[in-house]
């Protein structure tokens, strides 16, 4: 079974300095249909202006994946870590017990455009732990290339549940399937470009619950960048 979230009914709020799209229920948008997907809590798709951020706040019991789609964003936190994180790296913060960080567009002149994807941890007040790693675009085309598991193979980043993130980079008319077990729960979300998912076409935004998955056949419909959760 899919279904289909379409990007036009996420929540959508605009600061001025943050123009957000909520996947899930966050903050001041609550819509009990959507509280999360299995282990997946949210997914935030944000556009932030130059030189604006999030000041210094804090997260615990949460594993937190910051995905960049353009930009590149500055990243300080309580654990001593100081970095920027650009398009084609993936950063995992185990909150833990608790951390504090502040997220801020690295560049005074150009937008950022990132993904926010939070994932409940197996257990509560694990230690804080940050990790950070690059994929090279070439790994990505028309192949899924793991990002993050909960054992760390293949060069992905450790999340703390038994929860998977892969990603794919399209070319228009490239195809790509994905064989899964019966009982797997799945969530695709087309991060950009256009692609035909089991005949059903998704956009840039638009996302997919996918239950007792059927192989899933996608094709480009134009250069696209698709990120696959099992959760």
């Amino acid at each position: 079974m899919i279904h289909i979230r379409r990007s036009v009914e996420r929540g959508h709020l605009n600061f001025g300095w943050l123009d957000t799209y909520h996947t899930f229920s966050f903050g001041e948008y609550h819509d009990p249909a959507f509280m999360g997907f299995g282990h997946l809590r949210v997914i935030n798709e944000d556009v932030v202006e130059p030189g604006m951020g999030f000041p210094t706040h804090s997260h615990r019991d949460m594993e937190i994946i910051t995905y960049i789609l353009e930009g590149e964003i500055e990243h300080k936190d309580s654990m001593g870590n100081t970095a920027r994180i650009r398009p084609g790296e993936v950063q995992r913060m185990s909150a833990g017990t608790g951390v504090t960080h502040s997220e801020y567009n690295a560049s005074k002149s150009k937008k950022l455009h990132l993904l926010q994807i939070w994932i409940l941890p197996e257990k509560k007040g694990i230690e804080p732990g940050y990790e950070q790693k690059q994929f090279h675009a070439a790994h990505q085309k028309g192949r899924w290339h793991l990002a993050a598991s909960p054992d760390g193979r293949e060069g992905s980043v450790r999340i703390y549940q038994n929860a998977s993130l892969k990603i794919a980079v399209l070319e228009s008319g490239q195809k790509i399937n994905h064989a899964s077990a019966p009982t797997e729960r799945l969530w695709l979300q087309v991060a950009r470009g256009s692609i035909s998912l089991n005949g059903e076409t998704l956009s840039a935004g638009d996302g997919a619950a996918i239950q007792n998955p059927p192989e899933l056949q996608i094709s480009a419909k134009q250069p696209s960048e698709i990120l696959l959760f099992s959760v």
